[in-house]
């Protein structure tokens, strides 16, 4: 297919409007505008992410691209990895329009979300502006186009979200040039990268293509992009191994493996195949019994590792390259959402709470020209800081993953709502057509305490389920207007009732310490748990130890919420939640005495 045939056929069904989803998923996830974050630590990451993004230069994310397309170009060079001389050059605007176009739709304040939807529009004009007669659409040369694959990914995104979540008519008329403009710099095969690999081949990820295809599918009814998105799909090396069960992740390279999994999910959705489920839910649950760090991160350096061989502890002492957080944490998120509503099965959200309290929420601030963190590292006495070069790919998927933090909470289904995370917040929703608001009041994870107050404009029948952890145990309790129900750890609470105006459900979830090891062949290398947080020993002594029993009866200090002593082998250590370190010195695991 040439590239005019191609854009020629892909224009029209854009008028047409698109294609929904074949309906396979129990729960449906809310839309951005649905959904407020109103306090606690995850809003206010999300706000000073936005305000930091909002500050970027326009001129100077769009300079590699002019540049290319011999037009003025001001502005200062990006650097790092972007410029044209970079790793990877102008690799992330598309993440860039995809993060402000979601900021825009889920940001109550209508000035800020008007500032973040005129920012991701101009980048679209901009862009489009460097094209050419040719849509050629990538910022580096021809003759060294670089990671196409990896690239149009994220042009696809960018423009699926302009085009959707801030009505960027100028997106959806993009979307099939650069398609088009980019078919001949992609391979025609799909092809997976490792040490085991049959089919070894130059770095770049096309199997992270079908996701964002089937999704171009839907919006233009087109079914060139169904057949693309099917083309690109790893049966061979990942799919069908993982829904035969057989855990083939060892030495493969871990976000790249993680995010091709929502590919998977994308697919079973699109295709109605079951090995496509088997595989993804398969996937999860070979990550979380023989991959899984006590944060939930994995994959240290990059690749997963042999399960029952030692290898997450010794990776304590080889490597400071834990876990690729922002965006291991990105494809952990996208998985947990897919698996969630598929299944409807709490545990899912237990996943998904675990590595976003312990891991992307840890993460430093972005510094002030490029400087981003990337890894989360576990290594006895470190300390936080940014990636080697300027922007790197860690730079997008951070304003993507806390642009997402509120379809994060809340999930629905005919009659029914899901609270899934705890968070000050509100969801507007209807209910046979009439508006009901449910307001969640609570200052988790410092508070252990959860009050959902529902709001219908009229009496409502529905039900309401709220996710009990299995951390919590036997511990937790849920009422009804002072009225207990049952409370079942790692499932959700069902309460069937009619609702009036201000009824009220209080949530109790008591946290308590407990110890988790490294894995199976080190079962005495611990890091210590409170509740749903990850607590790391604060600028602690060189190579301490403690009892167990120390350690499960740390005391709070006063004055400080969330932060304990205990006594160790150096003496008392102090102890915080992982995301709560700033420039401190801190361990995560420990030997036990």
């Amino acid at each position: 297919m040439t590239r005019r045939t191609f854009l020629g056929a892909a224009w029209l069904p854009f008028a047409r409007g698109g294609r929904a989803a074949p309906a396979r998923r129990k729960l449906a996830e809310f839309a951005y505008g649905d959904v407020s974050l109103a306090g606690g630590p995850i809003a206010a990451q999300l706000e000073r992410l936005r305000r930091h993004y909002l500050a970027l230069d326009e001129d100077r994310l769009l300079k590699v691209y002019r540049q290319r397309a011999g037009l003025p170009a001001p502005g200062e060079d990006m650097g790092g990895w972007y410029d044209a001389d970079g790793f990877v050059p102008g690799h992330l605007l598309g993440q860039f329009i995809s993060g402000l176009a979601r900021v825009a739709a889920n940001t109550s304040d209508p000035s800020a979300a008007a500032k973040a939807a005129a920012k991701a529009k101009a980048l679209v004009s901009g862009y489009a502006a460097t094209l050419g007669a040719r849509d050629y659409p990538f910022a580096g040369a021809k003759a060294s186009t670089t990671w196409p694959c990896y690239v149009l990914d994220k042009y696809e995104i960018g423009f699926l979200d302009a085009a959707s979540l801030i009505a960027c008519d100028e997106a959806h008329r993009l979307l099939p040039r650069v398609i088009a403009g980019a078919l001949p710099y992609i391979p025609d095969h799909v092809y997976d990268r490792g040490p085991d690999s049959p089919r070894q081949a130059p770095y770049d990820e096309p199997y992270i293509l079908p996701e964002n295809l089937f999704r171009v599918y839907e919006a233009t009814g087109d079914r060139r992009y169904f057949d693309m998105a099917k083309k690109y799909l790893l049966d061979a090396d990942l799919f069908d191994p993982l829904a035969a069960d057989r855990n083939i992740l060892p030495g493969k390279h871990g976000y790249s493996h993680a995010i091709a999994l929502s590919s998977g999910a994308k697919a079973y959705e699109m295709l109605g195949d079951a090995k496509y489920l088997r595989a993804i839910r398969n996937a999860w649950d070979m990550l979380e019994q023989t991959q899984e760090y006590a944060s939930g991160a994995w994959a240290p350096q990059e690749a997963f590792v042999r399960p029952h061989e030692g290898e997450l502890a010794a990776s304590l002492a080889s490597t400071h390259d834990h876990f690729e957080t922002p965006c291991g944490y990105y494809a952990h998120a996208k998985l947990a959402r897919y698996l969630l509503g598929f299944t409807g099965e709490a545990r899912y959200g237990d996943g998904l709470e675990r590595v976003l309290l312990n891991t992307i929420l840890g993460a430093s601030d972005p510094g002030g020209d490029g400087q981003y963190f990337y890894y989360s590292d576990y290594h006895a006495q470190a300390r936080k800081g940014y990636y080697k070069r300027k922007w790197p790919c860690c730079a997008g998927t951070l304003l993507q993953s806390a642009a997402d933090y509120p379809i994060n909470l809340y999930f629905r289904s005919p009659g029914s709502l899901y609270v899934n995370l705890f968070a000050e917040s509100e969801v507007r929703w209807n209910v046979s057509g009439a508006p009901v608001t449910i307001a969640q009041h609570t200052a988790y994870p410092e508070s252990q305490e959860v009050e959902l107050r529902v709001m219908p404009q009229t009496t409502a029948e529905f039900a309401l389920h709220v996710r009990i952890p299995a951390w919590a145990g036997s511990r937790a309790r849920i009422s009804v207007n002072g009225k207990s129900v049952d409370a079942e750890p790692g499932a959700f609470a069902a309460i069937r009732r009619r609702w009036q105006k201000n009824d009220t459900v209080e949530v109790a979830l008591p946290f308590s310490f407990r110890t988790v090891p490294i894995d199976d062949r080190n079962p005495r290398t611990v890091a210590l748990i409170w509740g749903p947080l990850l607590l790391v020993a604060v600028d602690p002594p060189a190579g301490f130890s403690a009892r167990s029993e120390a350690l499960l009866a740390a005391r709070p200090v006063p004055g400080s919420p969330l932060e304990f002593e205990c006594e160790t082998t150096a003496g008392a250590v102090r102890w915080k939640p992982f995301y709560q370190v700033r420039d401190e010195a801190y361990s995560t695991y420990l030997l036990l005495s």
